[in-house]
């Protein structure tokens, strides 16, 4: 339910507001019509809102970007060692797709490097690729463990003829998505799919569940999107920025990889002109977006452009993270225009000026407070129509780094 007075996206009290919901309805509907509505956006308004002032010097809040993107750069040792552990798993994989010899257990169609190492968009300290391995046939529970045995065999006779450091002494572990070579460096995830043909005969007791394999194949999807529409470098520069307060602010947590993928994209690239925006500018519009409601439930939001139908990304956030995503940014919006930049990047450790007051230059920025409560419980035969106005379904979270 939403408390009254308080709405997200919108302006605060009065009657003829939209409210959470974005839907106006009298009592004696039947049925509720879902119009996704987009939030105030001044960049696409910009026509019907002539500046009247000059555009501000913003070079300081620029270089900083800049200066944090560096920061959550992987360095070049880092990248070295990842590198080169994508290189001899690639390898060994590849061999077994064209030459599998006496591995029968299963057979490869073939293996695609996904996830932020393929987008070049990874972050420092987090040494870790991903690779799809699609399988021609059926993805069995454990083909899993027999593949990463001889995925790691096949490694260690490669390098037999090698002088290998300790701290680049190969290990092999399994999860229910695949198996992981790693050593002290780096580590590559294989995740295992199969063909889609083979998608509607998988039966749970046997195969990798349904799901994860479901993710894999959407990982491939998502990072042909990205290389095709979001090879610019401000996009990269910006999504490791959105990565970083995803992982620092509790509002911005549920924003899975994909999301600030598209997000980033969106800000920069989806303006009148069709041209790349500065990153302060598109830094600064995140925010505004964000803060006017482009998560919430009535809001058209982002569309996801890899899944059939009009799936909104921000429908696989819950209600209550929806509001504390937008409730989030509807503080540091505030924060942000009154020159408090080094808080939000991580300048300045602190995170809880999204909590609590801060005061800059003489203004007192106060968090905002939920708009949205859950419901504490529903009468029997009660109908949940916030769930009716969403109308999409939730995928599960890009396992992917």
């Amino acid at each position: 339910m939403v408390r009254p007075g308080l709405m997200r996206g919108g302006g605060r009290g009065g009657g003829m507001g939209m409210g959470m919901r974005g839907v106006r309805g009298g009592p004696f509907m039947s049925k509720k019509t879902f119009l996704p509505r987009h939030p105030f956006d001044l960049t696409l308004a910009e026509m019907a809102f002539p500046r009247v002032q000059p555009v501000q010097d913003d070079t300081v809040l620029t270089n900083a970007l800049l200066k944090r993107s560096q920061d959550l750069t992987p360095t070049a040792q880092e990248q070295t060692a990842i590198s080169n552990l994508v290189l001899k798993v690639q390898g060994v994989l590849d061999n077994i797709v064209i030459a599998p010899g006496d591995f029968t257990k299963c057979q490869l169609e073939e293996v695609r490097q996904v996830g932020s190492y393929k987008k070049g968009t990874m972050m420092a300290g987090n040494n870790v690729a991903d690779i799809v391995i699609i399988l021609k046939s059926f993805p069995t529970k454990d083909c899993a463990e027999a593949l990463g045995k001889k995925v790691e065999e096949n490694l260690q006779k490669s390098m037999q003829t090698e002088v290998v450091p300790t701290a680049e002494a190969l290990s092999l572990s399994y999860s229910e998505k695949g198996f992981e070579i790693w050593n002290s460096l780096a580590k590559v995830r294989c995740l295992i799919a199969t063909l889609p043909q083979n998608m509607r005969k998988l039966e749970p007791e046997k195969h990798i569940d349904f799901k994860i394999i479901q993710s894999h194949l959407a990982a491939i999807r998502h990072t042909r999107w990205f290389e095709e529409n979001a090879h610019h470098s401000t996009i990269k520069v910006l999504i490791r920025i959105l990565k970083d307060l995803a992982r620092r602010f509790d509002g911005f947590k549920p924003l899975n990889p994909w999301i600030c993928d598209l997000l980033a994209h969106s800000a920069i690239m989806n303006n009148p002109s069709r041209q790349a925006l500065p990153v302060n500018v598109a830094f600064r519009r995140v925010f505004q977006l964000l803060a006017s409601g482009l998560f919430v439930p009535g809001s058209a939001g982002i569309t996801d452009p890899c899944e059939v139908g009009h799936f909104r990304v921000h429908t696989s956030m819950t209600l209550v993270q929806q509001d504390e995503c937008c409730m989030t940014a509807q503080t540091l919006v505030r924060v942000l225009a009154h020159g408090g930049y080094k808080h939000i990047l991580g300048f300045v450790e602190n995170t809880t000026v999204a909590k609590e007051m801060s005061v800059w230059d003489g203004v007192v920025v106060s968090p905002m407070d939920p708009a949205y409560e859950k419901p504490s419980e529903k009468k029997e035969g009660e109908g949940d129509d916030v769930d009716m106005e969403c109308g999409d379904d939730v995928l599960d979270d890009e396992p992917l780094e």
